[in-house]
């Protein structure tokens, strides 16, 4: 009877032992359990970046294709632009004979969307970055007329694109929703800052002890080129909201670009504008970081047509407005600044060098190229 009262005494005493083995039974299960889930999170990861690659390699393909075909054919029309309504044609037809294959379509290529959205500002910089080269050799008089065009053109474009859309409404009647809400790209973190700050570093490093160790100057000097604009656009979209009003940043990647090009040509004795000329040489085989930007202008224009399938509901019912106003500035705009340019006396290349002055860079470059004008 003693032992059975120490026993019972002591109950927990009897499931020592199963509580032992239960717990180190569960120790190797809740491990393989973390490790399983840790390799699934990096099968995830691979997946995406692999889906990342495909479907925006599909979209720079069809930019290649389409550019090299106008070319055969001699087209002069912006190709990007056709690529774009055919896109879309195609989405609105899907959408309306067999939605679930449009959505699919737009769920494979949402990836290269919102990569293109997040580095969008990037791929209209080149021109800001190379401005002092294109300015450096317009007499300063034609410079002023050139500002003055531009300033007074955007704000009468503006003002004639507003009061037509007003108009417009007024007369069809539209009644107003709000629009579709559109996925914004995630911040930029710490690690993806500290990982282009270490490649601008080693990259300026490994150009000003080997100038040429990348066959070329222009190809030695674009990686921190191109990885002192990347640091510019991240610092600058960290910037608070009041100081981006002024301090946008297209403006601050632009800087950043061309003091990183001022302090290698001081550091290099080549010069400033030796460098900033290797960041845009528009020469396929011997490109800059410039030209590697610019590449995906093509790119950007396809992708409207995804943005504005998913605005479809919104351009459907705003169509009158939008249409109209659009055909009514853009014609007003090229006219006017070709009129402007003539009343002030601006030299005939340069004022058709500004005729897009409200056009999108990626096709403002072609439609300079249209009129036969000077690139810049």
């Amino acid at each position: 009877s003693q032992p059975c009262r120490v026993l019972g005494s002591h109950p927990k005493f009897l499931q020592v032992g199963p509580h032992k083995t239960h717990s180190t039974r569960s120790i190797p299960a809740k491990s393989m359990g973390s490790e399983g889930s840790a390799t699934s999170v990096g099968v995830q990861r691979v997946l995406d970046v692999l889906h990342l690659v495909v479907s925006l390699g599909i979209i720079l393909a069809v930019d290649k294709f389409l550019k090299m075909a106008f070319v055969v054919a001699a087209i002069k029309f912006p190709s990007a632009l056709f690529g774009m309504f055919c896109i879309f044609t195609i989405l609105m037809i899907l959408d309306s004979t067999v939605p679930a294959a449009a959505m699919s379509l737009m769920n494979f290529f949402e990836p290269a969307l919102m990569f293109i959205q997040s580095w969008l500002p990037l791929f209209y910089v080149p021109s800001l970055v190379v401005f002092p080269l294109a300015v450096k050799d317009i007499p300063a008089a034609s410079g002023v007329k050139i500002c003055f065009i531009i300033v007074g053109g955007w704000l009468a474009s503006l003002s004639v694109a507003g009061f037509t859309a007003i108009a417009v409404r007024k007369i069809v009647k539209t009644e107003m929703m709000d629009a579709e809400p559109m996925a914004k790209p995630a911040p930029f973190s710490s690690l993806e800052v500290w990982t282009w700050s270490g490649i601008f570093v080693i990259s300026f490093a490994a150009a000003y002890f080997y100038p040429t160790v990348l066959g070329t100057s222009a190809r030695t000097c674009l990686p921190f080129l191109l990885a002192s604009t990347v640091l510019g656009y991240m610092v600058g979209s960290r910037l608070p909201s009041n100081v981006k009003k002024v301090f946008h940043p297209i403006i601050c990647c632009a800087l950043s670009a061309d003091l990183a090009a001022l302090a290698f040509g001081y550091l290099s004795g080549s010069g400033f504008n030796s460098i900033l000329g290797y960041y845009l040489t528009e020469v396929s085989s011997d490109p800059g970081a410039g030209d590697v930007l610019m590449g995906f202008l093509g790119s950007v224009i396809l992708s409207f047509a995804f943005s504005m399938f998913k605005q479809s509901k919104l351009v459907k019912r705003h169509a009158a407005e939008i249409f109209t106003s659009v055909i009514v500035s853009t014609i007003f705009s090229l006219y006017s600044t070709a009129l402007m340019g003539r009343l002030v006396g601006l030299e005939p290349d340069l004022t058709v060098s500004i005729l897009p002055r409200c056009i999108t860079v990626a096709l403002a470059l072609s439609i300079v190229s249209l009129f036969e004008g000077a690139n810049s």
